[in-house]
């Protein structure tokens, strides 16, 4: 039996679950999480940037997050020895036309009070990253690097160490009230929820805090809360510079965003293991938790393509998708891309890297939901659930300030 149950043991779940223990140590606390071993999904397989917090709408959750998160991310980096490089980021303008958009990133970027942001001309873009051409540059020193799998596993130590249980292989496929206790049993009354996993194994608690990421839309539905906002997962993949190609890029490049497109375009992010990943494209995963070109889940596949929400995202995307498809399967046409910065990059120099998949929120109208999302439902189960929604990038570089928000809203809804 535990007070509070967190369903997944993704860095966010993870950072919450450390959060609720050290604020509430007399509380029984337990993370689920469906596969052997804690961050295994969306937290191992993402680019491994700590975001400063420029491109979020001035006074989104994203935002404030982020800059919170951000600062929160190096001290804890700090305080635990896990490495990481401030290594900075340039948002490079290519095209005349792309210059108005970035002097407004670097307002909003100001606006969001991201630390030491300035914009430099053609000649300081060559001198922090001599391969790369450019008109016009927002610099970003604060923008860094780590590995976010090291980080959850701390996170995950941490939370063991203050009393808190891991079980991992128990996924979860059912939560409901517990049958009618007899008067006399108080613990029928302190841990009324009973959530089973597909082995039949079950544990009975208080309260359910889910982050389940690819799988947040299912477990809300399970709990008889609202399955809206949608998951569509998209996967992206990565390409990698061959090792003694790695000099060509210093710190993070990346596009100015191009706000008729839902999605930011390809990038050069230098990583902890000295590699440089290049990417990622975007394109519709037909499996959720498929890395792979080929792998396929045909209810997976049945769930996106019947939503709404999907086609209408499609149609207003046509040709933008057509040509994540097209670079998908064309190396030639994703290093094209990528010689509009380092025109010196050939397809002799590239080789094709891992891929990570995006839970991408989508409301029945076809937008991407953009800002994170917290709710809870009504009835007997939903009353005691908080869901993590939505926790798109940048989650992880938020996780520690995305915790104190989920921590707070937790002790209001159950008043802990």
């Amino acid at each position: 039996s535990f007070d509070v149950a967190v369903v997944g043991a993704g860095i966010v779940g993870l950072a919450a679950a450390r959060e609720l223990i050290q604020r509430h140590p007399s509380l029984a606390l337990a993370v689920l999480e469906k596969e052997q071993e804690p961050a295994h999904h969306q937290s191992g397989h993402n680019s491994g940037v700590i975001h400063s917090g420029i491109y979020y709408t001035p006074g989104s959750l994203k935002a404030k997050l982020c800059v919170q998160g951000a600062a929160l991310c190096y001290k804890y980096c700090d305080q635990k020895g896990i490495p990481y490089k401030q290594c900075g980021k340039l948002i490079v303008a290519v095209e005349h036309d792309e210059i108005p958009r970035l002097k407004a990133l670097y307002e909003r970027g100001l606006q969001n009070n991201v630390p030491g942001l300035k914009l430099i001309g053609a000649k300081e873009i060559q001198e922090k990253e001599p391969f790369c051409r450019g008109l016009m540059a927002l610099d970003s020193p604060y923008t860094g690097i780590v590995d976010y799998k090291q980080v959850a596993q701390s996170y995950a130590r941490d939370f063991q160490e203050a009393g808190g249980t891991i079980l991992t292989d128990f996924e979860v496929t059912n939560m409901e009230m517990a049958k009618e206790s007899s008067p006399e049993s108080e613990d029928g009354l302190k841990y009324p929820v009973i959530v089973r996993n597909k082995k039949g194994e079950e544990i009975s608690c208080g309260h359910i805090l889910t982050c389940a990421g690819l799988h947040s839309d299912r477990l809300s539905h399970i709990s008889g809360c609202s399955p809206e906002p949608r998951i569509v997962p998209f996967r992206g993949d990565y390409l990698v510079l061959k090792p003694e190609k790695s000099y060509l890029v210093k710190g993070n490049i990346y596009p100015v965003p191009n706000p008729r497109f839902p999605f930011l375009g390809f990038h050069f992010t230098p990583r902890m293991d000295g590699s440089v990943w290049l990417g990622p494209n975007a394109v519709l995963a037909f499996k959720r938790e498929g890395y792979k070109l080929l792998d396929f889940s045909p209810g997976d596949f049945l769930d996106a393509v019947t939503y709404s929400g999907l086609w209408k995202l499609v149609l207003r995307n046509v040709s933008y998708g057509l040509g994540e498809l097209y670079r998908a399967f064309s190396l030639s046409a994703q290093v094209r891309q990528l010689q509009k910065f380092i025109p010196e990059v050939t397809t002799n120099d590239v080789l094709r890297g891992p891929s990570g998949v995006r839970a991408q929120a989508l409301d029945s109208e076809g937008n991407l939901v953009d800002d994170f999302v917290f709710d809870g439902g009504t009835g007997e189960v939903g009353s005691r659930i908080l869901h993590v929604r939505n926790a798109p990038s940048p989650a992880a570089t938020s996780s520690l300030a995305i915790a104190r928000a989920i921590a707070d809203e937790a002790e209001r809804r159950f008043q802990l």
